[in-house]
């Protein structure tokens, strides 16, 4: 009779209704998957001679099968909100039982754990404290809120430019008289060009006739000779000159030398070298220091480097020689045993200057540098900092986090360091649709569904995370509501059928 098939055919347009009612009433909830109806018709058992004559006897709900396609993702700048792009699932403890969820809202617990708003805490890779991930097995995510021990510095590394024609580090010339028989003075050398290199030579003027000058420049072996002028500048090199008054003697034996006088360095003083600078440095406490470096061009592609505590003494460490092209072409350092003047050999390594320096904190003392000028060059144009980067730093607080793509949480600490503090991992399932849902955007898995395949985000068929964002739900509301107006036809249609089943009926009746 019609009324079996009608009635089937309510009931089937009433969990059509439902799921539809429940599709709509999630369309705003994070990361739910929508469901769809699926039945079947049934049939009464026949005979094998009857087969051709078989009439339905209406229909059933077959199955509510979960539509696991992506939903929109939405960005909600919020540390702990995570949406998965793709496959797979969260893995979330529930007191030692595990489920999966697509829900990405996460916040942190009082024990520093990341769990949801069911207090269910979630699954991933734990990482030491160097930040190493250890992806034998899966534990609950936490955050430490421990500090970040500090790392002493060892090296500096400096990439400067020091102007090629910054003036030598050098004081008004030393004049002496080697002989005078004549009646000539001199008030001294005077440097004319500050940046000449011929500035740091040895010179000798002699008078061969009272008339006449010869200047033998004794460092590069040269010699010009002039008329002798009184009051009139003679040029030494070509940055200096000196001038003489009187009357050199006839027999030529009047004799001056003029030797360059260093300027004796000063940390105090910025007229006693060229230019500075100075970076931060840690010890193994973590305690800073300030290490200020000047820099002396001492002659022409030669600097004298010093080093030290900004409330200590700067120390020479050694020389920088460039070539003609202002390349650096090696380091040098002070001659150990010292040596009146100074000598210098080879630095150890190229380009490298050691020193320590003290400290008063507990850390261990001197605490052993490394200056490596390496990318330092010496052109035409202002002193500067190209790059200065000390390795090292202090102990730090963690001030936020941060979600990468592949699931690593990582730190951001107050020394602007960063830490690996775990991994999120995803779960995906042979069979989706045979995960049995939990509610509270749960499911859990079943031997329908397969054993979850456990990994890394970003690997295999395994989706990629975006941190600061949010899943939202896959509901499509304008195919909903066509699709409640369809079970809506349905149900009245089938109400139709046990209309007219009872009108014939009745007609039965009335006979």
């Amino acid at each position: 009779m019609g009324y079996q098939q009608g009635l089937s055919g309510l009931s089937a347009a009433s969990s059509d209704l439902d799921v539809i009612g429940n599709n709509i009433a999630n369309a705003n909830t994070t990361g739910f998957k929508s469901g769809a109806a699926q039945f079947a018709d049934m049939y009464a058992n026949s005979v094998a001679t009857a087969v051709n004559n078989q009439v339905g006897i209406g229909t059933q709900l077959s199955e509510v099968q979960q539509q696991f396609s992506q939903g929109t993702i939405t960005s909600t700048n919020q540390a702990l909100d995570v949406a998965i792009n793709g496959n797979g699932f969260f893995q979330m403890s529930n007191n030692g039982s595990l489920v999966y969820s697509r829900n990405g809202v996460f916040q942190l617990d009082k024990n520093g754990y990341v769990t949801n708003a069911q207090g269910l805490q979630l699954m991933g890779y734990a990482a030491n404290s160097s930040g190493v991930i250890n992806t034998a097995q899966t534990v609950p995510i936490s955050v430490p809120t421990a500090n970040i021990a500090p790392q002493a510095t060892t090296t500096i590394a400096a990439g400067l430019n020091l102007n090629a024609q910054d003036p030598l580090m050098l004081g008004t010339p030393t004049v002496a008289t080697v002989s005078s028989t004549g009646t000539l003075s001199t008030t001294g050398a005077t440097i004319t060009n500050t940046a000449s290199g011929t500035n740091n030579d040895n010179y000798t003027v002699a008078f061969p006739t009272a008339t006449t000058y010869t200047v033998t420049d004794n460092t590069l072996g040269t010699s010009t000779s002039g008329t002798y002028t009184a009051g009139t500048a003679i040029t030494l090199g070509n940055g200096q000159s000196i001038t003489f008054n009187g009357v050199p003697a006839a027999a030529g034996t009047d004799s001056y030398t003029v030797r360059p006088t260093a300027i004796a360095f000063n940390q105090n003083s910025s007229s006693t070298y060229n230019y500075s600078t100075s970076t931060t440095v840690y010890d193994s406490l973590g305690g800073s220091q300030t290490v200020n470096m000047y820099f002396a061009k001492t002659s022409a592609g030669t600097w004298n480097v010093y080093a030290g505590t900004s409330t200590g003494t700067a120390n020479l460490v050694g020389q920088a020689n460039f070539n003609s092209s202002g390349t650096l072409l090696g380091t040098t350092q002070p001659a150990v045993p010292a040596t009146t003047p100074a000598t210098f050999v080879a630095t150890a390594t190229p380009f490298v200057f050691n020193f320590g320096i003290p400290t008063t904190d507990g850390s261990s003392t001197p605490q052993n540098l490394t200056l490596n000028i390496g990318g330092t060059t010496q052109y035409g144009g202002k002193d500067g900092v190209n790059s200065l980067q000390p390795d090292g730093y202090a102990a730090g607080t963690l001030t936020s986090f941060t979600i990468g793509a592949d699931g690593t949480l990582t730190g951001n600490y107050s020394n602007q360091q960063t830490a690996a503090l775990g991994q999120i991992v995803l779960a995906n399932f042979s069979n989706q649709n045979g995960l049995v849902d939990l509610g509270n955007n749960e499911f859990q898995q079943t031997s329908q569904s397969g054993v979850a395949q456990i990994s890394a985000p970003g690997s295999t068929n395994h989706g990629v995370l975006q941190g600061g964002a949010l899943e939202n739900s896959n509901v499509d509301l304008t195919s909903e509501l066509v699709n409640l107006i369809t079970a809506q036809r349905n149900y009245q249609a089938n109400a139709q059928t046990i209309k007219t089943q009872q009108t014939v009926d009745q007609t039965l009746i009335n006979l």
